[in-house]
């Protein structure tokens, strides 16, 4: 166990993302730089180009490890298959130190499959974990809103949904001290009669769980705020996390598309300017750094692979948090206190 007063140790991944090295690296330090010396980052990849970009930075000063690894694996790359083909890839040496002890956190924005593959292989499930989860955050009308699974599983069982919100509802309550968050349940209506097997078997478990459960939620309601956290299946919650990364470029298109015919619409624009700004800032994924996958024996970040240096740094702040908070003992005791529910006839009816 890491002890108290010991610094956070951070592997980042430097050589995946559409602009890595360089955002990756940038973005490192810009981190080591706001979190001092109780943080120690360690950037895995190609040594030569981490070193030429740390140089490049007038970083030389800062604490900042570099290990090298041959292998890079790329975004097209099948998962499985190349976490097996490619063992000195940055991203399985860095999960690797993770598992050694030797860091408390991985974070990278290369292949997302990748990475869940190999952050199972390396490091193993949470204890009573059926199925770990990718959490992302939405903007809302009262702030944020985390919805998981987004990604990590298309296909899932009322159990799995279950272990979602209370790993959801752990993880929303650390990062913005709020103790009771709403769960809620992403269905086709408000009843508990509506939806398919799986939501109407989920409904019932999430019911009796120890959670603050809101019922099922719509589509519409996620950015209305009626729920803190949104659970669906991984199929659902990535076509809706892939839709809302579109709504940014479609807005701003429809607003250029203005200005450029109607001379009032120019005006208006630029009275609005500030407005624009504070709406993209709250439609930026790089505000919330990188997305966690909850249930890892470990802890695993999944960015962006447009992460810009912003955004990796936010990402060091969140892996910190879920280090310093011990949010994974957290979601290994709500799950005890909970029950490790065996398929019930509703699950094996599915």
């Amino acid at each position: 166990m890491r002890p108290e007063t010991s610094k956070i140790k951070i592997a980042v991944d430097a050589m995946g993302g559409d602009f890595a090295p360089f955002s990756i690296v940038a973005g490192a330090v810009l981190a080591q730089r706001a979190y001092g010396n109780d943080t120690e980052l360690t950037l895995v990849g190609d040594k030569a180009q981490i070193e030429a970009e740390l140089n490049n930075l007038n970083a030389g000063e800062l604490p900042i490890n570099v290990i090298h690894s041959s292998q890079v694996i790329d975004m097209a790359e099948e998962a499985a298959e190349s976490v097996r083909k490619k063992p000195d890839s940055s991203i399985v040496v860095a999960l690797g130190l993770q598992k050694k002890s030797e860091s408390d956190a991985f974070i990278s924005a290369g292949n997302t499959g990748a990475v869940m593959a190999a952050s199972l292989i390396v490091l193993g499930r949470l204890q009573a974990v059926n199925r770990p989860a990718i959490g992302a955050f939405f903007p809302t009308e009262r702030g944020a809103a985390l919805v998981l699974d987004v990604g990590a599983n298309s296909d899932c069982k009322a159990q799995n949904l279950f272990q979602f919100g209370l790993m959801g509802s752990i993880y929303f309550s650390q990062i913005f001290g709020n103790e009771n968050p709403r769960v809620g349940l992403l269905s086709i209506g408000e009843e508990k009669s509506k939806g398919n097997e799986l939501t109407i078997a989920s409904h019932k478990l999430l019911s009796a769980a120890d959670l603050n459960f809101a019922g099922n939620i719509e589509g519409r309601d996620i950015l209305k705020g009626k729920a803190d956290v949104v659970i669906c299946d991984g199929f659902v919650g990535n076509i809706i996390l892939k839709f809302a990364e579109s709504i940014d470029s479609f807005l701003g298109e429809l607003v250029r598309r203005q200005v450029r015919v109607n001379l009032l619409a120019k005006i208006g624009a630029l009275l609005l300017a500030p407005a624009f700004k504070d709406l993209k800032k709250n439609l930026d994924y790089a505000e919330y750094g990188g997305a966690p996958l909850l249930g890892i024996n470990g802890v695993s970040i999944i960015c962006h692979g447009k992460s810009s240096p912003k955004a990796i740094k936010n990402a060091v702040g969140m892996a910190r948090t879920m280090v310093e908070r011990k949010i994974n003992r957290l979601i290994e005791a709500r799950l005890a206190a909970n029950g490790s529910f065996a398929p019930s006839e509703v699950e094996q009816s599915q």
